[in-house]
């Protein structure tokens, strides 16, 4: 619950973080670090700090059923699987422990007026007047399974963690050399001369023999094979199939709207440029510099000549900022504007407003549809238990198919289509129910044998989580055949003719290849096939321009000046010989060389962190109780 939570009150470096523990998780695995532990009673002990099962209870059964969650409903908690997740559970704990530990020894806190404030701004925890509701925020905890002080204790070592994390981004400095070299290799560009040599000028072999043509069709007879199809009759049972039955009122909209008002209200944000000194005197003389006009490429190298380190925070809310000071001060200061120095926990902090998104509040009017479309959908969920049962219990009394209710809601469809879901005329068949429930019938279909009995089955959950049911019978099975060399001769023949022109076209292009590596121009080769060579627009490593086969991008930047390439294209083949590289020069493009330093210094920042957290956790020696790990996982 506290993850959903915290998409309200995340800063930009926490995001980063919670994705560097994620990552943790699935490098470190469990088999890795599992040692026993004197302290029968802790399931780990992190530098002196117990982990008592009851803390790690919670975690786990939440991530359990996550996982399960994720990877459809017809999985089973295995004892694998249970394994594994209470051990990256755990691990998660471990980690957390140790951050925390960690910023104990640097006397970081969070005041309770700043917790507070985090928690009165999580937009969940509103009312219909749009402030702070303690009885909407107590029935979240509840319902969630979190207490009032658990939730909090998490949000604390949540926010603390942020504080841990954001002086590591200040020092993700990245140094001029290596911005330009980069620079020059994203943008370096490759201009090659080329001639394309096309199928089509191929000149058309005679007419094959029917030998030729019978021995192409067996050396090919994997082309004319007809897939196996099967006739079935399906019904399908989902929130969208009982839509049609379900009514909204209008009142139950206007309630829906103001239960939920919060929602469709979107704070102003703010990004900002921030650089974050120890000293008030540098911090005067860097805002002083910035207001005569340095901008911000300049001033990241001004601050690492200081001893500074650079920050940027983009699209954050008030509450985003790793401090609640420093959020008031941002949003008190005009777009284009150095605030004045600010004095912090963690130093003190220069920061330039330099962009603004205004808040938005969408009416009732507005979001009508949309809401009404929302409750109808949840009331057909709250229907589609109670009709599965039904319908699972008129197949189990024999009912078949055809003769189910139509009172029951579902969508029925009949016909015959292929394993790729496809009908005889190479159409999709068309299947009701949400997208994910196709390919799951599809499948269940081609692994069903003739005269199955019909159950009712689940379909994996659709990305909104909601859930779906279908049932089929098999009526007929057609198997796949080799169609019969004079059903499909004019096809056959079709081929053989492309085939051999394609290998005419092929067999001159190489022989271009062949000139150009004994030393002939490729003029000279072009102009013997009556071709001409044309000198391509300059190509980068992104999506080449027009008239530039996509597929020559990759060999083009694996060429030296003066060597050539040949590739096929669906319409022929290209030989091409680099003529030049043109390489780019960082001081005539400001703007292009400061994302790449920014891009950088984010990666940078990111390995930063991940080290530390890594080093934080190794530091902690953390000791394993394996066998009551085993017994928590097992006990389910």
């Amino acid at each position: 619950m506290l993850g959903s939570f915290r998409r309200f009150i995340d800063t930009i470096v926490a995001k980063i973080f919670f994705g560097i523990l994620v990552a943790a998780f699935a490098f470190w695995g469990v088999g890795d670090w599992v040692r026993n532990t004197t302290d029968d009673r802790a399931v780990a002990v992190v530098g002196g700090e117990r982990v008592t099962p009851d803390k790690l209870d919670a975690i786990y059964h939440r991530q359990l059923q996550q996982t399960l969650h994720a990877m459809g409903t017809s999985i089973e908690s295995t004892p694998e699987i249970r394994r594994a997740v209470a051990g990256q559970a755990l691990d998660r704990l471990i980690i957390s422990t140790a951050l925390d530990a960690k910023a104990a020894a640097y006397h970081l806190a969070v005041p309770d007026e700043a917790l507070r404030q985090a928690v009165f701004a999580v937009p969940a925890f509103k009312g219909p007047n749009g402030q702070f509701d303690r009885n909407t925020f107590l029935q979240l905890l509840n319902s969630n399974n979190y207490t009032e002080k658990r939730f909090l204790d998490e949000m604390r070592d949540d926010m603390l963690v942020r504080e841990l994390i954001l002086p590591l981004r200040a020092d993700a400095v990245v140094p001029d050399t290596m911005t330009n070299a980069f620079y020059r290799l994203q943008n370096e560009q490759r201009v090659a001369v080329a001639v394309e040599v096309p199928f089509a000028r191929a000149v058309p072999p005679p007419s094959p023999t029917d030998a030729q043509l019978q021995r192409f069709y067996e050396n090919n007879a994997g082309r004319y094979v007809t897939r196996e199809t099967r006739r079935v009759r399906a019904v399908v049972l989902s929130p969208e199939t009982l839509a049609g039955e379900v009514k909204v009122s209008d009142d139950e909209i206007k309630a829906a709207y103001e239960s939920r008002r919060s929602e469709f209200s979107l704070p102003e944000k703010r990004s900002v440029q921030v650089l974050l000194t120890q000293s008030e005197d540098s911090a005067k003389a860097l805002a002083a510099q910035w207001r005569a006009g340095v901008d911000w490429t300049q001033m990241q190298a001004v601050a690492q000549k200081a001893g500074a380190g650079p920050v940027e925070l983009e699209d954050a809310t008030q509450v985003e900022f790793p401090a609640p000071e420093l959020g008031k001060v941002v949003f008190a200061t005009p777009v284009d504007t150095v605030a004045p120095p600010l004095k912090s926990a963690l130093g003190w902090y220069v920061v330039k407003v330099v962009k603004i998104t205004s808040g938005s509040s969408r009416s009732l009017a507005d979001v009508t549809p949309e809401l009404r479309a929302t409750l109808v959908n949840e009331k057909a969920v709250d229907l589609l238990y109670d009709r599965a049962n039904k319908v699972q219990d008129a197949l189990a009394g024999g009912t078949t198919l055809e003769n189910l209710s139509p009172d029951f809601g579902l969508a029925a469809v009949e016909g015959t289509l292929d394993a790729a879901g496809n009908t005889p005329e190479g159409k999709p068949a068309p299947i009701p129910g949400p997208a994910e429930l196709r390919p799951a019938l599809i499948q269940a279909i081609f692994q069903a044998k003739k005269g199955d009995t019909a159950n009712l089955v689940q379909a994996p959950n659709a990305k909104d989580g909601t859930q779906s049911f279908y049932a089929f019978d098999i009526e007929d099975i057609t198997p796949a055949a080799t169609r019969p060399l004079a059903e499909v001769k004019a096809v056959v023949q079709a081929d053989w003719t492309h085939d051999a022109m394609r290998h005419a076209q092929e067999v001159l292009a190489a022989g271009m290849i062949g000139g150009l590596k004994s030393g002939m121009t490729l003029q000279h080769e072009a102009s013997q096939a009556g071709l001409q060579p044309v000198t391509l627009p300059p190509v980068g490593r992104d999506t080449p321009p027009a008239g530039v086969p996509p597929q020559l991008v990759g060999p083009l930047f694996s060429l030296k000046p003066g060597e050539a390439t040949m590739i096929e294209t669906p319409n022929g083949f290209t030989v091409a010989v680099l003529d030049h590289v043109v390489t780019p020069d960082p001081a005539k493009d400001a703007d292009g060389v400061a994302r790449i330093r920014d891009e950088l210094a984010k990666s940078i920042a990111s390995d930063i962190e991940s080290s530390f957290i890594v080093s934080v956790r190794n530091a902690a020696s953390p000791k394993i109780n394996a066998a009551l790990l085993d017994q928590m996982a097992q006990a389910d």
